[in-house]
């Protein structure tokens, strides 16, 4: 796969559709490398009309390593994350957004549509809250304004994410991240053992750096609310979101839709944090319909223009 320089870091990309079709970014959440994007969805996408980029976010898969960071202390932050204490982080949710904008430059793509997903959507609502020339549409899946009010996590399934396993041969790490998934999949469309082992031993394989998922998660962690972006996003969104989601509760995504100007929202029972296969068709559909709405859009609004008359 090929590499971009962006906002001063090697970014990991795959690209699926013609490059003079227009552009939809995928940017993925915490920890997960780009092939958690399923290749079915990107292809569906792309031959929806569209040239459809997902990439690895730095500090996982085959991007940059900050290693200048540093080694995060998850325990500490999420108690100081509890009591709504300041947080430290070595970047931020903002310099992850100036990654995704550096993407678009080092590939000459002016605008986007913007699909993020958990802190993806995190990061979506920053970049097109404050970078609005650049995006075409804003569609965010399973995320949240980071708003502290909001329903939470169970203190369980909190502290195993912060938590690496006491046992780190392959077959435990493996184990650990299937029993995970299995904590925040969807209930309705539960993923058997098998599709879910050969999916974790994929990403492991291709790349296995904890340090960079810890720093992630204290970038969250850091973050201050965005509640006061959303009256800032212009760009027609589709909020997506699980009414089962166990990690993200449903509550968020009902914010979104509501505080977020004319956006769309779609509650899908029986989901939960992740992509099931069963459910591809359906997300994939949604995201076509409210793409092809804007470009559909764009070029009425364009060839309903007077044209200028030679002199």
């Amino acid at each position: 796969m090929p590499q971009a320089q962006a906002n001063g870091i090697q970014i990991e990309y795959e690209t699926f559709g013609k490059a003079t079709d227009p552009a939809i970014l995928l940017i993925m959440g915490l920890g997960g490398q780009l092939l958690l994007w399923p290749e079915a969805l990107c292809e569906a996408l792309a031959q929806g009309g569209f040239y459809v980029i997902r990439y690895d976010n730095r500090d996982v898969g085959l991007s940059s390593k900050i290693d200048s960071a540093g080694k995060p202390d998850l325990t500490r932050a999420a108690l100081r994350y509890m009591l709504r204490l300041p947080i430290k982080a070595g970047y931020g949710l903002e310099d992850m957004a100036a990654d995704a904008v550096g993407l678009l430059d080092a590939l000459q793509i002016r605008r986007a549509h913007i699909v993020g997903l958990s802190m993806g959507g995190m990061i979506g609502q920053i970049l097109t809250a404050r970078h609005a020339e650049r995006v075409s549409s804003f569609t965010a899946i399973m995320t949240t304004s980071g708003n502290p009010w909001l329903p939470q996590p169970s203190f369980k399934l909190r502290m195993r994410l912060t938590r690496r396993p006491k046992h780190t041969s392959r077959e435990s790490l493996v184990q650990h991240s299937m029993n995970t998934w299995k904590l925040i999949g969807s209930p309705g469309y539960p993923t058997d053992d098998a599709t879910l082992r050969a999916m974790v031993e994929r990403d492991q394989k291709r790349s296995l750096y904890p340090r960079g998922m810890a720093r992630q998660t204290l970038a969250i962690m850091a973050a201050k609310s965005r509640l006061p972006l959303l009256k800032r996003i212009a760009a027609p969104t589709l909020v997506i979101h699980g009414e089962a989601d166990p990690l993200v509760p449903v509550a968020a995504g009902r914010e979104l839709g509501r505080l977020i100007p004319g956006a769309r929202l779609e509650i899908i029972p029986g989901m939960g944090h992740d992509l099931p296969a069963p459910l591809l068709p359906r997300i994939g559909k949604l995201i076509l319909d409210h793409v092809q709405a804007v470009e559909g859009s764009a070029r009425a609004n364009f060839q309903g223009k007077p044209q200028a008359t030679p002199a």
